[in-house]
């Protein structure tokens, strides 16, 4: 059967999704979730950068092409990171290491997007901006011990 560029496009473009998403494990609400996080992040990111000029990516704190890619690039690392996690969790035969991994990274994500909230000004309970130092401080932490 012959199809039209335009379906043979489409069509193309639904192969390479599909085999993306079976490389990641599956469409599963975990992976919905993690991908939803990371494009609220991002969004935010942008919103603080181009509307508020409030970034800490920039000296001026505003909106950088090589910011937004630099972060960009670090999605489809964490990306690369799950899609790994999913092949261990396979070769090893245990259940839950993919799932270990897109939760921390969503937890990062959602940290980040909490912070990109209160650059905007949006009002951030107290008890939230503590516990997020926390989190940086133990992760500081972590990095000089090493």
């Amino acid at each position: 059967m012959w199809y039209s560029i335009k379906e043979s496009i489409w069509m193309g473009v639904a192969a390479v999704c599909g085999l993306v998403a079976a490389m990641l494990g599956g469409w599963d609400t975990a992976l919905t979730s993690l991908l939803l996080c990371m494009a609220a992040d991002y969004v935010t990111g942008v919103i603080v950068a181009a509307v508020f000029q409030r970034s800490r990516k920039t000296e001026s704190g505003a909106l950088s092409s090589k910011a937004g890619f630099t972060g960009l690039l670090k999605k489809g690392v964490t990306l690369l990171i799950v899609m790994v996690a999913f092949r261990v969790e396979q070769s090893a035969g245990v259940p839950y290491i993919r799932e270990a991994a897109i939760f921390a990274f969503m937890a990062n994500e959602v940290v980040s997007l909490i912070e990109n909230a209160g650059l905007m000004g949006v009002p951030v309970p107290a008890v939230v901006t503590k516990a997020i130092d926390l989190l940086k401080n133990r992760a500081n932490e972590t990095d000089e011990t090493r």
